[in-house]
């Protein structure tokens, strides 16, 4: 199911034996715009120091009553390797992490996670990771950019059509089976007051990370034009449906056999 991130936020992270803390914020990969780890506020249990989990560990979700089950206990919550908000995480911290908890890298694999389509794919057993201990070797060669961005950071971005500026990020919408990021709500206000729309991020051509702007292969007119989206309610199939049709893509859930190519939508040039 699709779900809104700024709505986890705040959800109760609850280990084996405990309570861990409350969802703060996301880290995603900028390559692939999957969700790899939720940031963890401890609170007073370790003095609000923040923690990463990753989607691997997840285990049961309770929608109603806003927690998320993991399968980690919370000495080994305490013990892990400390994180840095205010610093990139790299590829090396990553391999510490992983290698910690006995995942196997998420990265490198023919998968959005690697080995698997579904962090729930990945073994959690710590007798199971060898591909985690083969990639030790490897971790020092790796590139030090991990290419993981903060959810809260990139909030607030400019959304720049082809033609001009046309809002600027609210919010993403999540899969919570894959973790992957379906869409970014862009709000519109300063343009069209009150509308709000979905754009998928198989449609941005780049992205600033300086200037703090998303680039969307759209232009504004069309973009305007498009299905609003309302977001008090869930993402359905048939909104889905009728978005991609509309933008002429293909929809992320068909088979790349059985994908067809589009007509591109006028740039506007």
């Amino acid at each position: 199911m699709l779900r809104n991130v700024t709505r986890l936020r705040g959800f109760e992270i609850r280990a084996k034996d405990g309570e861990v803390g409350t969802l703060d914020q996301f880290y995603f990969d900028d390559e692939t715009w999957a969700i790899r780890y939720l940031i963890v506020n401890t609170g007073i249990w370790l003095s609000g120091r923040l923690v990463l989990v990753s989607p691997i560990a997840l285990r049961q979700a309770n929608w109603e009553s806003r927690r998320l089950d993991v399968a980690l206990t919370k000495q080994q919550v305490e013990d892990s390797p400390g994180i840095d908000t205010h610093k990139p995480v790299s590829r090396q911290h990553e391999a510490v992490y992983m290698g910690y908890y006995g995942y196997p890298y998420y990265w490198g694999g023919p998968n959005l996670w690697g080995l698997a389509s579904y962090p729930a794919g990945l073994s959690v057993q710590r007798e199971a990771v060898t591909e985690a201990e083969a990639s030790q070797a490897r971790a020092g060669k790796e590139s030090a950019d991990s290419h993981l961005r903060s959810t809260e950071e990139v909030t607030g971005y400019h959304i720049e059509a082809s033609d001009g500026e046309i809002g600027h990020v609210k919010d993403f919408i999540v899969d919570d089976e894959t973790w992957a990021i379906r869409y970014l709500e862009v709000d519109t206000q300063n343009w069209w007051p009150g509308k709000k729309v979905l754009v998928s991020p198989q449609w941005i051509n780049n992205v600033s990370w300086t200037d703090s702007k998303v680039y969307i292969d759209l232009t504004r007119e069309t973009i305007q034009n498009g299905p609003e989206w309302n977001d008090t309610i869930p993402v359905t199939r048939e909104y889905e449906y009728r978005l991609h049709e509309y933008y002429a893509r293909s929809p992320y859930w068909e088979p790349v056999s059985e994908q067809h190519i589009h007509p591109r939508i006028n740039k506007g040039t």
